[in-house]
């Protein structure tokens, strides 16, 4: 039963030059790419890894390179993509003499993974790992098995994995890509990875939105009792901002971690506003970019301090009038950026990157802006990790 995939992702790695101004270190297929087994069914490319956090954000090796160890290094982090081909029509799983029936948990050599089996060559292991992933479909869909039932994640829909047990079904003849954020998290009760506290799930509360603006599907999940995965929100992403000087632009707010190893809750979005991480967390943010000539000749210094102040980081705008966009920004941050929908420009200070949807930017702490050229919206889901300069 031989299928095939896709080529490996593009991937974009910024830097700095001698200078300190960005510039773009890697441009092409992420180069850490294998096949997952002897059926071609899926290519995992891997994107980058850090070992320690904040995560450095120096040098000018590729750590996408380093090695890949799951669910992600102690105290660090790990991003991948698989592209996964289509389940054939015809397969019968039944049949398929590598499955594996459910059993009772075990643990894996690493001391930080579990499962419980039922896997195929089209649906994983029932697992759990002392992580927390940011799972976002980039394209094609897949199944969300939970013990509390199955969820189906469509392109551009985020799933928040707070330590749970899951499982990913590929059910349908079409293929599937996904990236996975995936770093250190904290099971205070040894294996179980239980929820902690009780904080009260956000819920999105409607508002008016541009035309053809939409909302971030977020689906989070979490363990209340041992051996049970459950969905405990599943709806529009609850936090989102908008800038009046961009009609169109929508920033939704999916997740924030304040610490390493992350804590086991249930929701974080209490958590201060600010597009920085906090010290040795993460904020996961979807951005819609209306095209650029909605606004161009509209914006300047007034309208560009509004909306970073009202982003709660009035200090990481690099705004200047001679600045090759007026939204360019800095953030000591590992910014892990994934192109949803259309297509969308990275302005660096030295160079500019036509990406499409699909394309994968690591961005390392660098002086970037986004702008949308062509004449439909654009999104792009942007994982900020803290970052070092400095060893």
């Amino acid at each position: 039963m031989a299928t095939d995939v896709q080529p490996a992702v593009r991937r974009v790695v910024t830097g700095t030059d001698d200078h300190g101004r960005s510039k773009v270190l890697w441009d092409g297929p992420a180069p850490n790419s294998r096949r997952m087994d002897a059926t071609n069914a899926s290519l995992l490319s891997d994107i980058w890894v850090w070992t320690e956090t904040p995560a450095p954000l120096y040098g000018d090796s590729d750590d996408g390179n380093l090695k890949y160890e799951f669910p992600c290094p102690p105290s660090g982090g790990h991003v991948r993509v698989i592209r996964s081909a289509g389940r054939p029509q015809n397969y019968d799983p039944a049949r398929d003499p590598n499955a594996v029936t459910l059993h009772d948990p075990k643990v894996q050599p690493s001391g930080r993974t579990w499962d419980r089996g039922g896997r195929n060559a089209f649906t994983t292991d029932m697992h759990k790992t002392r992580s927390i992933d940011y799972a976002i479909e980039l394209q094609g869909e897949r199944d969300l098995g939970l013990d509390d039932g199955t969820r189906t994640i469509r392109p551009g829909d985020i799933v928040v994995q707070v330590g749970a047990w899951h499982q990913w079904i590929r059910p349908n003849p079409e293929g599937s890509t996904m990236l996975y954020d995936m770093f250190d998290a904290e099971f205070v009760d040894g294996p179980q990875g239980l929820a902690q506290g009780n904080d009260p799930v956000m819920k999105y509360a409607e508002r008016p939105l541009a035309p053809g603006a939409r909302t971030v599907r977020r689906v989070v999940t979490i363990d209340r009792i041992p051996y049970r995965g459950e969905c405990v929100s599943d709806g529009p992403a609850p936090d989102i901002r908008t800038d009046p000087a961009r009609p169109g632009f929508l920033v939704s707010r999916l997740w924030v971690t304040d610490s390493t190893p992350a804590k086991i809750i249930y929701e974080t979005l209490h958590l201060p506003h600010s597009i920085e991480p906090p010290p040795k967390g993460s904020v996961l943010r979807v951005y819609r970019f209306p095209p650029d000539k909605v606004w161009q000749g509209k914006v300047g210094a007034p309208e560009v301090e509004a909306y970073f102040r009202s982003m709660g980081s009035p200090a990481a705008s690099t705004y200047s009038p001679r600045a090759p966009h007026p939204h360019m920004q800095k953030t000591r941050s590992l910014d892990i950026c994934a192109v949803l929908e259309g297509k969308i420009t990275l302005v660096l200070d030295t160079r500019e990157v036509e990406l499409a949807a699909g394309d994968v930017v690591v961005q390392r702490g660098t002086n970037h802006a986004w702008s949308n050229r062509s004449d439909k919206p654009a999104s792009v889901a942007v994982a900020s990790h803290d970052g070092k300069y400095t060893p």
